[in-house]
């Protein structure tokens, strides 16, 4: 035996160290060698009919497949962006088809669903395959089994394929709009703000709105500012419009906003500098700066190494507003009319505000809401001077008068332009009288 003849235990606690490591090294080589690709099919072409929807069910697999992003920070993978059930979805294969040489090779996935499911049964994740050496595929197939027909496997196209020179500095991710959302002035006055702090791309994954809603959608689609993804999550998953679940028969939080949240990261990895994670009642407002570039540009100057910027949520109430930018043109337009609150809820001793966030997005691997969960690179909390988040919505201290809020107009220093901006759009899409 390998540790016969030792008698100390010294030697016998370093013998089982040294067996120890040697059968952890084989089995991690084993399982590496189990995950590698294997031709199983010769083919003339690939078969299988491409998947156009947002969000795809794998069949009687409590698996639902998002997009497929190449990923080779690491190794050459296909990251596959789905939303899987903890528990019972247990094997994964990735199908993939080579043109070059006609073959089929199959990769067993690792899959990897995110800690931050808060109690739901169903959670974002990670189906990471191992691609083929000698091929760069452009499209998979994800299946139960390694064996199978191929013809009958919807076929997924793999995106971020070729790396893009930077299209725009900042995209905005918003998920999930739903609800029948109608908040159209507020919408519009975000959009306004966004682009005055010098957003080129806002990126909405749309479950449901208004028909008054779809119309400014439209408008600033054909704009080139906004990009609307379908995000039908309900026809496949009894969904909560809660984060934690609560005993009561759903499957997934909040419309499925994290699994949102991650494929929108990839989607852009590598279009746009930075990525913006907030929803569509909150902007990010420099205190220090004109700008979001001049922002960014500062902080990463003074956070060298870092990828991520957490800047702290401030709730500014709708119910508490001021009588200055009452404009009467726009009481027609249903929604709130930020430039009135300007009021903000003191902080709490015993509770943390949350954060939003300002990512490189090529530094990231797995994000949730409030943080990310895998990244390379530091996380950085943005001093409330240099940066707060402006988030108008209904009161979560609602009891406090008036006196003890904090009067804070910083909204205001962009009145005059955002204004003119908005009163732009109502006229263009005929949500306001012409003059």
């Amino acid at each position: 035996m390998l540790c016969a003849g030792k008698k100390s235990y010294f030697a016998a606690a370093v013998c089982i160290m040294t067996v120890t490591s040697m059968l952890a090294v084989s089995y991690l080589r084993l399982q590496r060698l189990s995950h590698q690709p294997k031709v199983i099919q010769e083919s003339r072409r690939c078969r299988g009919k491409i998947a156009l929807s947002t969000i795809t069910a794998l069949e009687g697999n409590k698996t639902f497949i998002i997009s497929p992003y190449f990923d080779d920070r690491e190794s050459k993978v296909t990251r596959v962006i789905g939303i899987v059930h903890h528990e019972d979805v247990k094997q994964l294969y990735c199908w993939f088809c080579c043109q070059a040489d006609g073959k089929i090779y199959v990769s067993k996935a690792k899959i990897d669903v995110h800690s931050d499911r808060f109690g739901f049964p169903y959670g974002a994740a990670d189906i990471v395959c191992l691609e083929p050496k000698n091929c760069d595929p452009t499209h998979v197939s994800i299946h139960q089994s390694p064996y199978g027909n191929t013809d009958q496997l919807p076929r997924f196209e793999i995106k971020n394929r070729k790396p893009e020179t930077f299209s725009v500095d900042f995209t905005v991710c918003i998920s999930a709009m739903f609800g029948n959302y109608n908040n159209v002035l507020q919408f519009i006055q975000s959009m306004e703000m966004y682009k005055i702090l010098g957003v080129q791309k806002v990126v909405i994954y749309k479950n449901n709105c208004s028909h008054l809603m779809e119309k400014v959608l439209k408008f600033y689609i054909e704009e080139g500012t906004v990009e609307v993804i379908p995000w039908p999550i309900n026809s496949h998953l009894r969904v909560s419009s809660k984060w934690r679940f609560m005993q009561d028969g759903t499957d997934i939080g909040y419309y499925g906003q994290i699994t949102a949240l991650n494929d929108c990261i990839y989607r852009n990895m590598e279009r746009t500098k930075f990525v913006v994670l907030n929803d569509a009642d909150e902007i990010i407002l420099p205190l220090k700066h004109p700008d979001w570039k001049t922002m960014m540009n500062s902080l990463q100057e003074q956070n060298p190494g870092t990828s991520v910027f957490l800047f702290e949520n401030h709730i500014f109430p709708e119910t508490v507003s001021s009588p200055m930018f009452n404009i009467s043109s726009w009481n027609t337009v249903p929604g709130v009319n930020i430039l009135q609150h300007v009021y903000r809820e003191p902080d709490r001793k015993e509770v943390i505000n949350p954060r939003k966030m300002i990512v490189d997005p090529r530094k990231v691997i797995q994000t949730s809401v409030h943080s990310v969960l895998h990244a390379y690179g530091k996380s950085v909390n943005v001093p409330m001077d240099v940066a707060l988040i402006y988030h108008c919505r209904k009161a979560l201290q609602g009891d406090l008068p008036r006196e003890s809020l904090i009067r804070d107009t910083t909204l205001w220093r962009y009145n005059s332009s955002l204004i003119m901006n908005v009163n732009k759009i109502l006229s263009q899409t005929m949500l306001q009288p012409q003059n």
